[in-house]
């Protein structure tokens, strides 16, 4: 029987990570897999395949809507190649798990395929094309997630689908219907918008992206709606049928009314849950909580003290950012060190066009809170850098401390608005005042301007360029 210091079970970003970061400490380490590629839902059919997706369909559309302006003149029409898009979409997967492959070969890392099952705490049975078993002195479970449903929708996987279908569909939908006004539903939603479908939302809530900050979904749903999209908040479905190639779907609306919507594509995008089939949990000792988590303590630890998880089988947002912090976090705990994870400065986004990201409290949190607060905004089309791209859609908003200036939250929505979070979360690890941000020099014409000028709003209501 082989032996390890560390088992991950799992290959997503938080699995895959932590496998590297333990083998880097110099531990013996081995990862399992049940699929037949490395890299979970996130490289496979999440983040990577979608956002492959979001790039083409955002090219094709530049060049419908945008080229003749920027002086680009394309003889006859411009044509939509589905098959040829989502092929290069899956060539873009396979580079990227293929990726994974190489770090584990060049890490020592020892690769199995097939469901890994817990004997107990320090035993875990293999199935796969053989069944064997391993030993292990510490474990890591980072077995993901899965679309969530409603209880009355049968996902057929054919018209009725989850993201997972949504990136391999063989026809560009005449009438998509999106169940679900979060990430998952916006960016697949965008996507077969720009190819064409007609594309409705219906959102459960009263906005859309409900969790972010106000002003972002009042922004976006402003954008959407301008790209034609329909967009149906505080509707609760309570119906999901298919006839022939249609789908109608009812719903209430706020005022308690039946409304029905019909199209030929249902894509339901209600969330996702922890995935932990299989694992045996009980026999290890490890607890799972009702909602279907693995129960953890601060140093994300289960209930058998030589087992650990993280990503999203455990509380906290289920973002691949989080779970690759949690997967370097607990393999530095085993080897004895003291890591630390900052939960409120971990950044959310969202990537349609115009990307939406957020780190920190929202101002709905600061005034629940009690917190006294002072915000500033800056508009994207101020900027020389807006203006010679055509992205002139959004704004960067600072909240910081009435009192002492730290910034306490920052939200923006705009062209790169993905990366240029990455400067509110350098500033808020560094636990710097909106003064600090507005006295930084920032490239001139750049999209980060817009940063700079929100943070002077914020410090005494004095932006240059409004």
């Amino acid at each position: 029987m082989n032996s390890y210091d560390v088992a991950v079970i799992g290959s997503g970003p938080g699995g895959y990570v932590a496998a590297i970061r333990c083998a880097q400490l110099g531990m013996k380490t081995t990862i399992i897999e049940k699929y037949a590629t490395l890299g979970g839902t996130c490289l496979n059919v999440g983040c990577i395949p979608s956002k492959a997706l979001l790039d083409s369909s955002h090219h094709y559309e530049d060049a419908v809507k945008h080229f003749e302006e920027h002086g680009i003149d394309i003889p006859g029409d411009i044509k939509v190649n589905l098959e040829k898009m989502i092929a290069r979409k899956q060539s873009v997967v396979d580079q990227t798990v293929g990726g994974i492959d190489f770090l584990m070969n060049k890490n020592k890392i020892d690769v199995y395929r097939g469901v890994g099952s817990f004997k107990d705490a320090t035993h875990i049975t293999i199935t796969g094309e053989e069944t064997i078993d391993i030993e292990a002195k510490n474990t890591i479970i980072a077995t993901g997630s899965k679309p969530s449903n409603l209880p009355f929708i049968n996902l057929d996987k054919d018209r009725i689908i989850t993201s997972t279908e949504a990136l391999k569909l063989k026809e560009i939908p005449k009438h998509l219907i999106v169940i679900g006004g979060g990430v998952i539903g916006l960016e697949l939603g965008q996507v077969y918008r720009r190819l064409g479908s007609e594309v409705t939302v219906i959102e459960y809530m009263d906005r859309i992206i409900p969790t972010m900050d106000a002003g972002l979904s009042k922004e976006l749903n402003k954008v959407l709606k301008k790209a034609k999209f329909n967009i149906a908040v505080s509707h609760k479905v309570k119906s999901v049928e298919r006839k022939g190639d249609e789908i109608i779907v009812k719903a209430d609306n706020k005022k308690g009314e039946e409304i029905e919507f019909k199209g030929d594509y249902c894509l339901v995008s209600v969330g996702r849950k922890p995935y932990t089939d299989g694992l045996n949990a009980d026999a290890a000792g490890v607890k799972i909580t009702d909602r279907g988590q693995i129960e953890v303590n601060d140093h994300l630890q289960t209930t058998a003290k030589n087992i650990y998880a993280i990503g999203d089988v455990v509380k906290g947002a289920m973002l691949a950012h989080k779970a690759e912090e949690e997967g370097v976090f607990v393999a530095e705990t085993i080897a004895g060190q003291k890591p630390h994870i900052d939960y409120n400065l971990i950044p959310g986004v969202v990537y349609t066009w115009p990307e939406v990201a957020s780190v920190g409290k929202t101002e709905e949190q600061l005034k629940e809170a009690g917190v006294e607060y002072k915000a500033g905004s800056f508009p994207m089309r101020a900027l020389g850098r807006s203006r010679a791209s055509m992205d002139l859609d959004g704004f960067v908003k600072i909240l910081a401390d009435k009192k002492t200036d730290e910034i306490l939250g920052v939200h923006m929505i705009g062209a790169r608005a993905a990366d240029m979070i990455a400067e509110a979360v350098v500033a808020m690890e560094f636990r710097a005042s909106a003064e600090d941000v507005s006295r930084m020099s920032h490239a001139h014409p750049t999209f980060t301007e817009a940063i700079k000028e929100a943070a002077l709003a914020a410090t005494d209501d004095r932006s240059l360029h409004m």
